[in-house]
């Protein structure tokens, strides 16, 4: 923990009462350093192994059933399919029964063959084995929409950002989105869990959470903006400071509100129902809202403050208070010396071993008396 104003350490009771002095702006570099790694591992996932994506966007045909009789194995489910003349299939296996599997199109025969092997395998009537087929069309179609959707978004948001702040404000805000897509992307990468539309609908909503988030930290930068210099020394990455430990515990309490839920949701539909869309879609808001909240403090405030401060009037802001800093410690020590100049002086003085006697002081001179004034006769 950080130390308190006063010397002592922070208590729950200062974050609650929002009278924390934690230090973000000056330790922003770490917070840099974590989120360029984590930028690192999701570009390099994606380069390296890419998306699942669903046959929503791929096209193609999809079967799925649950498993009546024993475990079901990834491996043997797709040798069953392959035997069908099916090459590279993917498959699926959610809560420890449900089975899932994706290919190209393939014919109607081939389907029904595919269903039927399938049934063979586990246990179940044909009927009870479904089919879902998506064209390449269609899927071409729904990744074209999902990215207008997309650029869209950030058109609008920057153009509201402008208005509601400044563009320096939009950029750091739309910064901050892009850092939490390329992470809640990057952890699909890594995960291969498969992309699906309930993904981008996740999407496109913890990006709405990442803003209010950073706008909330926004609107009181803009309040404290107004008092910017009251204070001796003050600089605008401080008063961003400022602002962030004020709106510290609103941005934690609003994030457990929206995490504890969405937590939920992904523990129960995944490990217990066993349903895949409520996991493609929980998943995301899940890791979406951690970083959002991460992004609105650790990124999008110290971006907006590295921009501020390249305006003249703030680097002059920040200039005149590191001369101060650097002149206190030489105005203390002019004022040490000038309260110690006479023993000083007195030390330095020549001595022949012993010290002598100060000299007597000299009696006063005496007064001399008043002359008399004589009075002048009045002549008669």
């Amino acid at each position: 923990m950080s130390p308190h104003p006063d010397g002592r350490r922070h208590r729950l009771a200062d974050l609650y009462h929002e009278r924390t002095n934690y230090q973000f702006i000056e330790r922003s570099w770490r917070w840099a350093i974590l989120s360029g790694t984590l930028i690192v591992i999701a570009v390099g996932s994606l380069l390296i192994s890419g998306l699942n994506l669903g046959i929503d966007f791929t096209g193609g045909t999809q079967w799925q059933f649950t498993m009546q009789k024993g475990s079901p194995s990834v491996a043997d489910v797709r040798v069953v399919v392959e035997k069908q003349g099916v090459t590279d299939p993917k498959v699926l296996i959610v809560g420890g029964t449900q089975v899932r599997v994706q290919s190209k199109d393939v014919s109607a025969a081939t389907k029904q063959k595919i269903v039927d092997a399938l049934a063979q395998y586990g246990g179940v009537k044909p009927t009870a084995v479904s089919i879902n087929s998506v064209g390449s069309t269609w899927g071409k179609t729904v990744s074209g929409k999902a990215l207008q959707a997309l650029v869209a978004f950030f058109i609008l948001i920057a153009i509201y950002l402008s208005l509601r702040f400044e563009w320096r404000m939009a950029l750091a805000a739309i910064i901050a989105v892009i850092h939490d897509i390329i992470i809640t992307v990057g952890v699909y990468a890594v995960t291969q869990f498969e992309v699906t539309p309930a993904t981008v609908v996740a999407f496109l909503t913890i990006l709405g959470y990442s803003l209010y988030d950073t706008v909330v930290v926004f609107d009181k930068v803009g309040d404290n903006t107004k008092r910017l210099g009251s204070e001796r020394g003050d600089t605008y990455s401080k008063m961003v400071n400022r602002s962030m430990n004020q709106v510290l515990m609103r941005s934690i309490n609003t994030s457990l509100v929206a995490l504890l839920p969405v937590a939920s949701l992904l523990i129960v539909g995944t490990w217990l129902l066993g349903a895949v869309a409520l996991r493609d879609f929980s998943l995301a808001l899940f890791v979406g809202l951690l970083t959002g909240a991460y992004s609105s403090i650790f990124v999008a405030s110290p971006i907006l403050a590295w921009l501020k401060e390249r305006e003249p009037k703030y680097r002059a802001m920040r200039e005149r208070a590191v001369l101060e800093l650097q002149r206190a410690p030489a105005m203390a020590g002019v004022s040490t010396g000038a309260g110690t100049a006479g023993p000083a002086a007195e030390a330095t003085e020549p001595t022949t071993g012993t010290r002598s006697a100060p000299a007597p002081t000299p009696p006063p001179a005496p007064i001399a008396p008043r002359p008399r004034q004589q009075r002048r006769r009045k002549r008669r």
